[in-house]
């Protein structure tokens, strides 16, 4: 897709590269396709030439759809429809990055669990909220293969790799990428609160979990610290201890930068994205978003719709198998 993250693109493909390397013959093959059949463009400035027409694709075992920044802009009706075509249960149908986004609209992901890049969570639950996303780097459930992007492609090939050839291909190409950890599927994308502050302090990290989990609606203070079983100048005394804030901040802090993920990615009215993030009015959210992000969410939004396209943006059978991407 257009604005494709190439980290994630290249990582998929070179995993494949080198497994045909390491067994000494061509046990993969891959083609790539665009949505209209030109030259694509990477979020980094890169382009890639497709080598087929859609109307020319066939035979394929996987399919994996690569995405990157700005996914919803797109996304087309005429996609959705080749996508469900190419739906059948003989056939992987998968993502990288944000590519989820491009199954979930297609309708290709309901009664899957999958995952998509930290930062489009929010925004995909919102708009999908009958699927099961995770935050875990990659998910496989039967035939759909979902990982949130850059390096997670590694391992989620990995995981392919040892299916279809056996754990010790899949570790000596591992080797060949100089890696010496690959995640599963357990592994959450970002890294864990007690693994930042160590695991001595589980009533911090309790307490932090609450509050992801009660964005929409926040807990008071008291609440909060009840819940975990601590005082309140306890819970107070952790939170600056290891977090140098109170717990009101940091509470702030991840209400405001999930508004600002779903203003971003989302359409939603600015009025619904407050008290989806846990605000009871619109000026009181409009003065806490500009105190923390500079300019208030409206002209956030402004400024995001006025500007251009920017190559510059980017993140975070046989034993034959055929990838496409």
């Amino acid at each position: 897709m257009p604005g494709f993250s190439m980290i994630a693109f290249a990582a998929a493909i070179d995993t494949l590269r080198l497994a045909n390397r390491v067994s000494g013959k061509e046990i993969y093959t891959w083609e790539t396709f665009s949505p209209n059949d030109d030259a694509i463009k990477a979020s980094n400035g890169l382009e890639i030439k497709p080598d087929k027409k859609l109307s020319e694709v066939k035979n394929l075992e996987t399919l994996f759809v690569c995405g990157g920044t700005k996914i919803r802009d797109a996304w087309t009706d005429s996609i959705g429809k080749w996508l469900r075509q190419q739906d059948r249960p003989n056939i992987i149908l998968g993502s990288l990055c944000t590519g989820t986004y491009i199954l979930a609209k297609a309708g290709l992901l309901d009664g899957y669990r999958c995952t998509i890049h930290w930062e489009n969570i929010s925004s995909t639950r919102e708009e999908f909220p009958q699927l099961n996303i995770t935050d875990d780097v990659y998910e496989i459930d039967r035939n759909r293969y979902t990982c949130a992007g850059g390096t997670t492609a590694i391992d989620m090939m990995h995981h392919l790799l040892s299916i279809h050839h056996g754990r010790q291909l899949a570790a000596s190409v591992s080797e060949e990428f100089l890696i010496d950890h690959v995640r599963g599927m357990t592994d959450r994308q970002r890294i864990p609160l007690r693994q930042q502050i160590g695991t001595s302090q589980p009533k911090l990290t309790e307490a932090v979990m609450l509050m992801e989990s009660n964005i929409e609606d926040p807990l008071t203070p008291d609440e909060l610290s009840s819940l975990v079983k601590i005082s309140r100048r306890q819970l107070e005394r952790l939170f600056r201890s290891y977090l140098n804030c109170t717990p009101t901040q940091y509470y702030l802090g991840l209400r405001l930068r999930n508004a600002r993920r779903l203003l971003l990615q989302t359409d939603k009215a600015i009025i619904d994205i407050s008290l989806v993030c846990g605000f009871s009015s619109a000026p009181h959210f409009s003065k806490c978003y500009r105190d923390m992000f500079g300019l208030p969410p409206r002209d956030e939004r402004r400024l995001l719709l006025a500007r251009p396209s920017s190559p510059t943006e980017d993140d975070a059978s046989d034993k034959t198998g055929k990838v496409t991407t």
